[in-house]
């Protein structure tokens, strides 16, 4: 018969309820003669605790909730893999919902995930230009606060709780001033979704180095797409059909800058010897791809661990962490050729 709870107060002399406590690490003080007798018995009956029941008695004691747009898409790979390494230091398990950069799975999972009562929760994806989604989720996230919960995202929002910020509109900015500086006048941007703060902030940090150079970026030129391979291929293909002339284009991420380097590929454009071409992010293919790829470097993992770190920290106020941006200078960028 396999030992119950029962059986292990019946021999500490102590009520079911102090073994609860003891084996589950209450908050509710249990004092030292008591709780030596609990952990006594429970040697001599070598009792194992349902995992279950512990959940039940400390839920969030154990797990936090992550919402990623996507955890296939190499970025958000490479922040789980932070985020993961973080919770395993800490004995936390890890509980990833992909909201598929849908903003109402998004607020599901959170509704979700605090009914769960874990014990952080941390949102991942970038920040949306939507003032009543906004409203909503904050909504959530505050009541999820003033429970006791822990709130931490990645990127730029306007959500309650801490926040590490990567440099996006710094990282791009720079960017913009050592290619533009090669000379290239005729440049065109392959954005990613137009909702979504990170790309906003990308393309105003390239915008502005554009402006300081004197570099005119009409509308044309910037087209708007998923944050994908396919995407970044279609988008190629489309401004050097419809822009003829373009010495540079810039991805807004790796994966649209890779789709970009396959399309002008199966054209005939070579790389950089016709047009240049940059990424953002620095994914472990950009420096295998053919050839190798020049970007902007963000520290995905540890982004994820340092946000992983402020959901358990002990500090209870929100902060709010920068991740700076590196330029990866490689083959794909040149001077533009003089025609």
């Amino acid at each position: 018969m396999a030992v119950t709870l029962a059986d292990v107060a019946r021999l500490a002399g102590v009520s079911p309820a102090t073994v609860s406590r003891v084996i589950n690490d209450s908050s509710k003080r249990v004092n030292d003669d008591l709780r030596e007798r609990v952990l006594a018995a429970v040697a001599q009956l070598h009792y194992v605790p349902n995992a279950h029941a512990q959940h039940v008695a400390r839920p969030r004691k154990s797990a936090v909730g992550v919402i990623v747009h996507d955890v296939s898409d190499p970025y958000f790979a490479e922040i789980t893999r932070g985020l993961q390494r973080q919770a395993g230091a800490h004995d936390r398990l890890l509980v990833i919902c992909n909201s598929y950069r849908e903003p109402e799975r998004e607020l599901a999972y959170v509704a979700l995930l605090r009914a769960q009562q874990v014990h952080a929760l941390i949102l991942a994806g970038s920040g949306y230009h939507d003032d009543a989604f906004t409203e909503r989720l904050n909504a959530e996230l505050g009541a999820y606060q003033q429970a006791g919960g822990r709130v931490a995202v990645i990127g730029r929002h306007r959500l309650v709780g801490s926040a590490v910020l990567p440099a996006n509109e710094d990282g791009a900015y720079a960017l913009g001033l050592r290619l533009l500086g090669l000379g290239h006048r005729r440049v065109a941007v392959i954005a990613g979704p137009r909702g979504l703060t990170t790309t906003t902030d990308r393309l105003t940090g390239f915008c502005r180095a554009a402006g300081e150079l004197g570099v005119e970026l009409p509308a044309s030129r910037v087209l708007y797409t998923d944050f994908t391979r396919d995407g970044g291929a279609a988008a190629a293909a489309s401004l050097i059909e419809a822009e003829p002339g373009i010495t540079a284009l810039v991805a807004l991420n790796d994966s649209m800058a890779v789709g970009a380097l396959a399309a002008l590929r199966e054209r005939g454009v070579r790389v950089p010897d016709d047009i240049s071409v940059t990424g953002f992010d620095d994914m472990p293919i950009a420096r295998d791809v053919t050839p190798s790829l020049t970007t902007v470097r963000l520290p995905l993992v540890e982004m994820g661990e340092r946000a992983m770190a402020l959901a358990l920290g002990d500090d209870p106020g929100p902060r709010a962490e920068p991740a700076e941006a590196t330029i990866v200078w490689r083959e794909s960028c040149a001077p533009p050729v003089t025609r």
